[in-house]
């Protein structure tokens, strides 16, 4: 059961709701912003530790030189060779790591030059003394300055590199810290948002259980309410039953009133032929005259009984996949002379690309036939229109076949399927009994459309496949 509570409580969630909702967008965005600083700090950390270990292996390549210098022992060269390749290795590193950056980068190209420069010299340095079998001479003593200078500028550049990069993670460490206290403040706020919610739903739930007995209350009165309207409506179809047999009683006595007076025309020949042959005096002309009297009325009576049988009941069909268009204009063919007569137009919105139909064929274009003839008959001939619509909804095929005709009235619609309803002089009224049969043995359906003065429209439903 559904209740009705005031508005303001609903906007009261509402707005917790939404609150709820923004201080939680709010909260993944600032964890995701802190997140990314943190990344940042950790990677300007990374870069001034490059930097370190790049300086420091460099260290190692002069410590090298200076204990072979000292030594005269070329295994104190070990530092200078794994010094070289790790100088290469964290150079590397460090193009990738400061690449963000224009000042950076262009501070590591001058770097490297500086790095090929000191090692080239380091190699000169090892090369003269091979030559003069580990023996200093004046060569060495004056590298050794230009060494120390070269030293000394990258150090200086490295310093550069290191002051930028501790200047930026300073100003990233207090980003850092920013977005930490924005979001201690969102949580705070999103807790404060949570008891105010829980406050409110206490004090709605006392209200909600008020509503609730409330309505508990109502629904009863509705339900007596109810059933008393339960008991009237039985009354009422109780009555609609009633109404309908009388209908259904009525209906059926029209059809046996029909039927009788069809039938009893032929009889009642029948009869004064028997009575006119039981005469002595009938020569043998009469007689053969009044048994061919005889005979026309029994056959008469006998094909009114076939056509009512076969106007009701279900028959077997010859199914065939068909063209539906194809079918309509064939129809056409048997009804075309009689549309000429009464100056009947003819319009067709035949619909492309229709599966075939599976149908009888001559027991379906008996159908339409039945249709085309009545609309073509409901038409005084003055701009009357006969309209044929065909097309694919689904898996259903749908054919409408309507006029501008006179149309017909509602009570006249409820009974057009009905066996020998007709409002024709000459019609027998089976023969829109016998299209319902048609349509309904192949498994479809058939619908009418139709105000006085506004035509008439037939739509036939066929399933495709």
């Amino acid at each position: 059961m559904r209740f009705n509570f005031s508005g303001k409580v609903r906007s009261g969630y509402l707005t917790a709701f939404v609150l709820l909702l923004f201080s939680y967008v709010f909260t993944i965005a600032a964890v995701l912003q802190v997140k990314k600083q943190n990344q940042w700090v950790s990677h300007t950390r990374e870069v001034i530790n490059e930097l370190e270990l790049l300086v420091s292996y460099l260290k190692d390549s002069e410590i090298g030189l200076r204990g072979l210098i000292m030594m005269k022992d070329e295994r104190f060269l070990l530092p200078y060779y794994t010094s070289g390749r790790k100088v290469d290795s964290m150079y590397r590193a460090l193009v990738v790591s400061v690449s963000d950056s224009h000042i950076e980068s262009d501070r590591a190209l001058l770097l490297k030059g500086l790095l090929d420069r000191k090692f080239e010299l380091i190699s000169q340095q090892l090369d003269t003394l091979r030559n003069n079998h580990l023996e200093v001479d004046d060569f060495i003593h004056g590298s050794a300055f230009t060494s120390k200078k070269m030293m000394d500028s990258i150090r200086d550049l490295v310093g550069f590199m290191e002051n930028h990069e501790s200047d930026l993670l300073n100003k990233r460490i207090a980003e850092v810290g920013s977005s930490n206290y924005a979001l201690y403040v969102v949580i705070a706020v999103s807790l404060l948002i949570s008891i105010l919610l829980l406050s409110y739903s206490v004090f709605t739930y006392i209200i909600e259980n008020r509503a609730k007995r409330l309505a508990t209350e109502k629904a009863e009165e509705y339900h007596n309410q109810l059933e008393n309207r339960v008991t009237e409506l039985k009354v009422v179809n109780q009555e609609l039953v009633e109404l309908r047999s009388m209908e259904k009683f009525a209906s059926t006595g029209r059809i046996a009133r029909v039927i009788a007076h069809e039938i009893r025309n032929p009889l009642t020949n029948i009869n004064l032929s028997a009575d006119q042959l039981s005469g002595h005096d009938t020569t043998e002309g009469d007689k053969k005259y009044l048994l061919d009297v005889i005979e026309r009325n029994s056959t008469r009576i006998n094909h009114l009984i076939t056509d009512l049988l076969n106007a009701t009941k279900f028959s077997e069909l010859n199914y065939q996949p068909a063209d539906i268009n194809l079918l309509l204009d064939e129809t056409l063919d048997f009804a075309t002379d009689r549309a000429q007569l009464n100056h009947i137009r003819i319009e067709k919105k035949y619909g492309f690309n229709i599966p075939a139909v599976k149908v009888d064929p001559e027991r379906i274009k008996i159908a339409f036939l039945n249709i085309v003839v009545n609309a073509i008959e409901s038409m005084d001939g003055a701009a009357g229109v006969l309209l044929l619509e065909t097309f694919a909804k689904s898996d259903v095929c749908v054919i409408n076949i309507g006029d501008s005709g006179k149309g017909m009235s509602k009570e006249t619609l409820s009974k057009i399927f009905e066996p020998y309803f007709t409002s024709k002089t000459n019609g027998n009224g089976l023969g829109l009994t016998n299209t319902q049969n048609i349509i309904l043995n192949h498994r479809g359906k058939i619908q009418v459309n139709s105000e006085p003065d506004k035509g008439t429209t037939f739509s036939i439903l066929l399933n495709i496949g």
